[in-house]
C-alpha cells in the first residue's frame, strides 16, 4: 500500500514535468526576453508553498547571473513594496491564479507600469489575464491523495522557473568563471578555485640560478620544503629542474656532489601550467603526468610560483 501510493505520488509529479516539454511556446520565449532585457531586478513572488517555490527560484536566478529577490504578497502591502521599482521585473506564481493577495498586489503593480510573467494552470483566470506573459503549468490533479495539497504543481513551478533561469543564463553568456564569483565558498568554491589560489610565489618558491653551488641548491630546497628547486636564468625562464631524484642520483654516482653546480644536475624543463587555470585542471595534469608539482608560467615564459600537489590537497581538491 505504502509503496504502490509512493509511486502514484512520484510518477503524477513526474508527468506534471514532462507535459511541461511539450508545452513551451512562444510564452516562454517572450518571458525569457523579458528577463534578459530587465534592467532592474525579478522579483518572485506567491504565498504559501509557491512562495517557498519562488524563494528557490530567487535564489538560484540570483546565483546564475540575474540579479532577484523573493517578495512576500502580503508584507509587500503593508510596506515592503518599496522593494519593487519600476525598472523590475515581477514573476508571480499562483496554481488557481486567484490567490487574494497576489491579485491586490497585481493591482498595485499595475498601476508603477511594472512588467509581469504570471505562472498558473489556469489561463483564464484573474492572475493570467493581468499579465504580460502566462506560462501555464497545466495542472489539473496533484498527487496529493485528497487532490488538496500543493505537491504536482509545486514541482511543476519549480521545474519551469529552473527553465526559465538556465535558459536566461545561458542567453546571458553565463559561464564557469562567473559561476566561481557567486560561489566562492564550500565544496563549490574549491572547484573553481584557480592555480593562483594554492601556488607557492615569491620568497615561498624554490630558486637558484644555473651557477648556484649545490649546498646553496640543497638548503633552497630544504628551506622551502617542496621537494625541488627551480632553475632560473636572468630573465626568470625556466632552465631546468632539480628534484629530490635528481639529489639521490646524484649521491650515488658521484663522490664528491656538492662540487657541482645547478646546471650540471638539472634536469631540462617542466610540466607548466597557467596561474589563471582551474586548480582541477591543474591535478588532472598532474594525475595525468605522475608528477607532484607543476611549474605557474606567464605568456612569456617567465615561472611565476610553483604548485604542488600537497597545495591541492591543503584547499581540499581530494
Amino acid at each position: 500500500m505504502s509503496l504502490e501510493l509512493a509511486r502514484k505520488v512520484l510518477e503524477t509529479e513526474a508527468t506534471a514535468i514532462r507535459n511541461l516539454v511539450e508545452r513551451l511556446d512562444g510564452e516562454f520565449e517572450a518571458a525569457v526576453d523579458l528577463v534578459v532585457d530587465c534592467d532592474g531586478r525579478v522579483v518572485w513572488t506567491g504565498m504559501g508553498k509557491s512562495g517557498i517555490i519562488c524563494r528557490k527560484l530567487a535564489a538560484t536566478m540570483s546565483s546564475t547571473g540575474t540579479p532577484s529577490l523573493f517578495l512576500h504578497p502580503a508584507e509587500a502591502i503593508h510596506g515592503d513594496l518599496g522593494m519593487v521599482t519600476e525598472s523590475d521585473l515581477v514573476v508571480a506564481i499562483s496554481n488557481s491564479g486567484t490567490t487574494d493577495e497576489i491579485l491586490r498586489l497585481l493591482e498595485i503593480l499595475r498601476r508603477q507600469g511594472v512588467k509581469l510573467v504570471a505562472m498558473s494552470s489556469h489561463p483564464d483566470s484573474p492572475l493570467a489575464k493581468a499579465a504580460d506573459i502566462h506560462l501555464d503549468l497545466g495542472v489539473r490533479n496533484e498527487a496529493c491523495p485528497l487532490n488538496l495539497a500543493p505537491t504536482a504543481s509545486t514541482t511543476a513551478s519549480l521545474a519551469l522557473g529552473d527553465a526559465l533561469a538556465l535558459t536566461v543564463a545561458v542567453r546571458k553568456g553565463f559561464k564557469e568563471e562567473d559561476f566561481a564569483r557567486f560561489h566562492p565558498g564550500g565544496k563549490l568554491g574549491k572547484k573553481f578555485l584557480k592555480v593562483k589560489d594554492c601556488m607557492h610565489s615569491g620568497d615561498e618558491m624554490p630558486v637558484v640560478r644555473a651557477d648556484t653551488a649545490m649546498k646553496d641548491v640543497i638548503y633552497e630546497m630544504s628551506r622551502k620544503g617542496l621537494g625541488l628547486a627551480t632553475v632560473l636564468d636572468g630573465d626568470g625562464s625556466l632552465l631546468g629542474l632539480i628534484t629530490d631524484g635528481d639529489l639521490r642520483r646524484l649521491m650515488e654516482r658521484d663522490p664528491d656532489p656538492l662540487s657541482r653546480l645547478a646546471e650540471e644536475v638539472m634536469h631540462k624543463g617542466g610540466v607548466c601550467i597557467s596561474a589563471d587555470e582551474l586548480a582541477t585542471a591543474a591535478l588532472k595534469k598532474l594525475e595525468e603526468k605522475r608528477i607532484t608539482s607543476l611549474m605557474v608560467c606567464d605568456g612569456d615564459g617567465a615561472v611565476a610560483g610553483v604548485l604542488h600537489v600537497h597545495d591541492l590537497w591543503g584547499v581540499g581538491l581530494f
